[in-house]
C-alpha cells in the first residue's frame, strides 16, 4: 500500500483532533504548496496510507496513522476573505489550491523522522530511515523521491513507500 507523510501544526489540527472528530475526518486544508497539492490531485488514492507528521512544534515527529479519505476536490478557505488561507485569485470556477480527506487509523509512538531523524539528517536525501517500519508495521517502508520532487523539507504531502 503507498504511504504519504502529510505534515500538520498539532496546534491547527493534532493526531489527537483528529482522532476525537465526528467520523474521525477531516479535509486537509491550507495547502498552499504547488507539489503537494499535485501529489493530491494526482497521486493520492483513497485507502492510501499516511504518517501523521506533527511539524512547528515542540516534539515533531510521526504521531500517528490515517488513511486518505477521498479524493482530491477544492479547498473551500481558498474562497474566504476572512481565512488565513484565502487566495484572492482563486474563484470557484477556477480554484487553485486542493485537498483530500484524511481519516484516523491509530496513534504510534511518537516518532521523530523527517529530517529529525539523525540517519536522515547526516545525508539530507530520502533513505530507509529504521523509525519508519517499527511505526507501522511495514518492513520495507522506505522514503521515496520521485524524479524531479523537490528534496525540500517545506512540503506538506509526499509520497513514501
Amino acid at each position: 500500500m503507498p504511504y504519504w507523510l502529510m505534515k500538520s501544526e498539532p496546534a491547527d489540527v493534532s493526531i489527537d483532533d483528529l482522532a476525537a472528530l465526528p467520523q474521525q475526518t477531516v479535509p486537509w486544508y491550507g495547502v498552499r504548496n504547488y507539489q503537494a497539492r499535485n501529489f493530491m490531485r494526482d497521486g493520492m488514492q483513497v485507502g492510501d496510507g499516511v504518517l501523521f507528521y506533527h511539524s512547528g512544534c515542540a516534539e515533531p515527529g510521526i504521531a500517528g496513522l490515517a488513511r486518505v479519505a477521498s479524493t482530491a476536490y477544492p479547498d473551500a478557505t481558498q474562497f474566504d476573505p476572512a481565512s488565513r488561507y484565502f487566495d484572492p485569485r482563486a474563484t470557484p470556477e477556477s480554484p487553485r489550491w486542493l485537498h483530500v480527506d484524511v481519516q484516523f487509523v491509530r496513534k504510534t509512538r511518537l516518532v521523530g523522522c523527517l529530517w529529525v531523524c539523525p540517519s536522515c539528517a547526516a545525508s539530507r536525501n530520502w533513505r530507509t530511515c529504521a523509525s519508519l517500519p517499527a511505526a507501522t508495521g511495514s518492513p520495507s517502508l522506505r522514503w521515496n523521491r520521485p524524479s524531479g520532487a523537490s528534496s525540500s523539507g517545506n512540503c506538506s504531502a509526499r509520497p513514501i513507500w
